[in-house]
């Protein structure tokens, strides 16, 4: 499928996607949200992908929603239903990124507000480069964190810091960031790209269904008591233990060598 409004790159078990409208800071038009959910659709029946990498063109990540689209075709006066965009268009991405079957890395190399930041926060390890701006400015213009922020951040911050956050507007920098526990590295604005790249090429070469199965027992942790855990812990270690990648790993531990794992 060809692209206007991202840009797709494959090479070393890594699809590289990147929001591609940097006359626009990467705002995310209905386009743009309709090219990345079929990217990373594209990205998860991949076999040759097994890890994902996304990051924003020019100079940052992105600035949130194209109010422009919800403001198409509506009378003087009228005002959009800013909710309906997000079940339609938004929603469907970040459920591509939370039941992706693989790593899913974002690189924030810039600024990146609202539903953009929020996108970038539902990957699974978020990197930011030094200059980066992370900002919930919803509240400034009256309105709520969408985009799955508001189950997210509290998440990863604890409800303290992320209601202050939401409700203050405040940016937060890069660093701060990484002290609260939103991003988990922060790399000089040059040594971004090439760090992030290096991290996806590393995922991409670990046993693929066992990253996937890791990512989806911790989202389940936070909603389960422990009986619920341990239960589901042991079924899916049953079911990923007999997978040709386990199998290898054992062996290669065993023999005392590297394991080449293939992904399945």
């Amino acid at each position: 499928m060809s692209y206007e409004t991202v840009l797709v790159e494959q090479a070393d078990g890594v699809s590289k996607i990147t929001l591609n409208r940097p006359d626009r800071l990467n705002a995310l038009s209905f386009q743009l949200l309709e090219e990345l959910q079929a990217a990373l659709k594209a990205a998860a029946q991949d076999e040759a992908c097994r890890c994902v990498l996304l990051t924003g063109a020019g100079r940052g990540f992105s600035s949130g929603a194209d109010l422009m689209d919800a403001a198409q075709g509506l009378k003087p006066g009228e005002r959009p239903d800013l909710g309906a965009p997000l079940e339609d268009r938004y929603h469907p991405v970040l459920r591509q990124i939370r039941a992706m079957p693989k790593p899913v890395v974002a690189a924030i190399n810039g600024t990146a507000a609202g539903a953009g930041l929020n996108i970038a926060l539902a990957c699974d390890i978020v990197l930011a480069a030094r200059s980066a701006k992370l900002i919930q400015a919803f509240s400034n213009i009256g309105l709520v964190p969408d985009a799955g922020g508001t189950w997210s951040i509290p998440r990863l911050i604890g409800r303290a810091r992320a209601l202050r956050w939401m409700m203050s507007g405040e940016t937060l920098m890069a660093e701060q960031a990484l002290d609260w526990g939103l991003v988990t590295g922060v790399y000089d604005d040059e040594a971004l790209a090439g760090e992030a790249l290096a991290l996806a090429q590393r995922m991409a070469q670990r046993p693929t269904l066992a990253l996937a199965a890791i990512k989806q027992l911790v989202d389940a942790s936070l909603d389960h008591d422990l009986e619920t855990q341990l239960a589901l812990e042991a079924s899916t270690q049953t079911r990923v233990g007999f997978s040709d990648d386990a199998w290898e790993g054992i062996m290669a531990f065993v023999q005392k060598r590297p394991a080449r794992f293939q992904g399945r």
